[in-house]
């Protein structure tokens, strides 16, 4: 084990005592859940949990009792009960006037957590004109006062830093709280939610390297999560594959990850393998299961996914994940009406979970409701802004809408975000065409088939431009390499493209009067019953001029040919020199 410190990607971290990093989690995953903060202490828990047992004596000690804590113990025990029944106001009432660092930061996050409380209670309806500023959580300017006497005190410890953090992140203001979540991390290290919060701000990998974080092995969790926010997807896999090497093979939230990071690169087979090793380790895990319901959605597995939504419902329905399950499962069901549902009922539960919002909007688009999908669109991207697929969802409700120009703005976020992806390549491709920036339209498609065209139509749209710009050899060329691609894949496609690939092929060909060529892709044409009659046309024609002794060109003013003897299941074989656009980005 001791070895496993020096394993490669962790920087300066040091990983060669397991036995006191799980001294360490076990330590403050105890402080977490004495001050009422769950999710930390559940994430600390599991990371222990992943680690090799320890032995009576090596386990770590009780935090010691100070003076102010002794004082503050009878109020203290009282207030964490009432706290852990939600009873915040009252919690804050037994709390006032403690001055222990645990007493008053409990005092201080009851007051906040009521505050969140009422918010809640007051939005209503998640999809109601209710927008952002209007539902505010009162307590936060008075908490912002207090905690700012004492953080110029230099009075905080790392959880109070943590809360300070979160109440300035609430007011928007960013920056500031930044540099408090950076000294949290400093002043207690081991605290995730800070790393977390951190995690929320960060909007580019520019940002991160401005950052003076801690050299601890907790930072490497964070830049493998941050690395998965940001779409940093190979670095992310490297730093969770290392965090794997150096002992932590077992932690569920580490093989979690790694399913997420591949879902983000759409690595659907991958993923979903591993989300289903992770489900026989840990059945009874409800977070990420929406992500691996998106998955079984886009491979359309109903059965899978109807098991997965009936599971879950067994052992919490009032789960956000749930829920999103369900909705995926009426989507696939195509009962878009129930979906729009569930998510609803998901964001009455958390209004800030992403995912429901960003899905109901796909749900409205279904719908036809496109001003109820901009509004969820936009909610998605109020509660993260580098969620590209909200940019993309209200670039298709403003393409619907027929309004390129915002169009327009919104794929170019889009395609920021995730650069590589075809998808939103093609879509800024269209957008270009309909505003007639041609250039720019064929280098969209150029781009995308470069980064690998997932749905395999960016040739057949950079064809139909160059044939819109009646630049018939690069037409001819493009349909060539399209046609090479999906017979290469062999994939059962829809047949419309090809035969239009071949249609073009057998006309210009038929134009070069390289009449072997032209008769071999209109053999081909009569394949498919769209173009059949014109297939037979052609051929017809060609019979008729050969009887007439015309005879095939010898010269055409192309670099590249199809071969004279097409059977029925042969395609193009001879590769082509791509256009000169693979450098240029949009």
């Amino acid at each position: 084990m001791a070895a496993a410190g020096a394993v490669t990607g962790l920087g300066n971290a040091d990983f060669s005592d397991l036995r006191e990093i799980k001294k360490q989690l076990l330590s403050v995953a105890e402080r977490s859940r004495e001050r009422g903060l769950q999710h930390s202490g559940k994430w600390a828990s599991e990371l222990a949990f992943a680690l090799e047992p320890l032995l009576l004596s090596e386990l770590p000690p009780p935090p010691a009792l100070t003076e102010e804590d002794a004082r503050d113990l009878d109020a203290y025990t009282l207030a964490k009960s009432y706290f852990d029944l939600k009873e915040y106001d009252r919690a804050a009432y037994f709390l006032r006037g403690c001055k222990s660092q645990k007493a008053y930061f409990l005092y201080m996050y009851s007051r906040y957590l009521s505050g969140e409380k009422k918010k809640d209670d007051e939005t209503v309806d998640s999809l109601g004109p209710l927008e952002k500023g209007q539902v505010k959580n009162e307590a936060l300017r008075e908490l912002r006062v207090e905690l700012s006497k004492k953080h110029k005190a230099q009075e905080l410890d790392g959880f109070g830093l943590y809360l300070y953090g979160v109440v300035l992140r609430k007011l928007d203001l960013s920056k500031e709280a930044i540099d408090v979540f950076v000294e949290a991390t400093h002043v207690l290290p081991l605290h995730w939610g800070a790393w977390l919060e951190l995690c929320n701000l960060i909007t580019d990998k520019e940002m991160l390297k401005f950052l003076s974080l801690p050299e601890t092995w907790m930072k490497e969790f964070f830049l493998a999560h941050i690395y998965t926010e940001l779409q940093l997807i190979e670095e992310a896999l490297q730093k969770y594959q290392s965090l794997i090497d150096a002992g932590f093979s077992k932690s569920t939230y580490i093989i979690s990850q790694i399913a997420v990071a591949y879902h983000n690169i759409r690595d659907i087979d991958k993923a979903l393998s591993i989300f289903n090793e992770l489900r026989k380790q840990d059945p009874y895990r409800i977070e990420n299961m929406d992500t691996f319901s998106n998955l079984l959605y886009v491979r359309s597995m109903k059965p899978e996914l109807s098991y997965l939504a009936h599971n879950l419902c067994e052992i919490d329905k009032y789960r956000v994940e749930t829920c999103c399950v369900i909705g995926n499962y009426y989507s696939l069901r195509s009962q878009h009406e129930k979906a729009a549902l569930y998510f609803q009922r998901a964001l009455k539960l958390n209004p800030r979970y992403l995912g429901a919002w960003t899905l109901m909007g796909h749900e409205y688009m279904e719908m036809k409701n496109t001003s109820a999908a901009i509004q969820a669109y936009r909610h998605a991207i109020e509660v993260n802004k580098r969620d590209y697929r909200a940019w993309y969802g209200l670039g298709q409700t403003y393409e619907i809408l027929k309004m390129p120009f915002y169009c327009l703005y919104y794929y170019r976020r889009a395609h920021q975000l995730r650069p590589n992806d075809s998808r939103m390549l093609v879509a800024l491709g269209e957008c270009y065409e309909k505003l007639n920036q041609l250039v720019e339209a064929k280098k969209c498609y150029w781009r995308a088939y470069a980064v690998g065209d997932v749905e395999k139509m960016a040739l057949v749209k950079l064809a139909k431009l160059h044939e819109q710009l009646n630049e018939s050899e690069q037409a001819a060329q493009c349909y060539i390499k399209y046609i090479q691609d999906i017979y290469s894949c062999g994939e059962i496609v829809e047949h419309l493209e090809v035969s239009t690939a071949f249609r073009y092929l057998a006309q210009y060909y038929f134009k070069c009067k390289l009449w072997d060529e032209a008769s071999a892709c209109a053999q081909k044409c009569c394949s498919f019953n769209d173009t059949r009659e014109e297939g037979k046309a052609l051929l017809r024609q060609i019979l008729q001029l050969r009887n007439q002794g015309e005879t095939s060109s010898t010269e055409i003013a192309t670099p590249f040919f199809l071969p004279a003897s097409l059977s029925a299941n042969s395609t193009p074989t001879r590769r082509v020199s791509p256009l000169n656009l693979s450098s240029v980005t949009p």
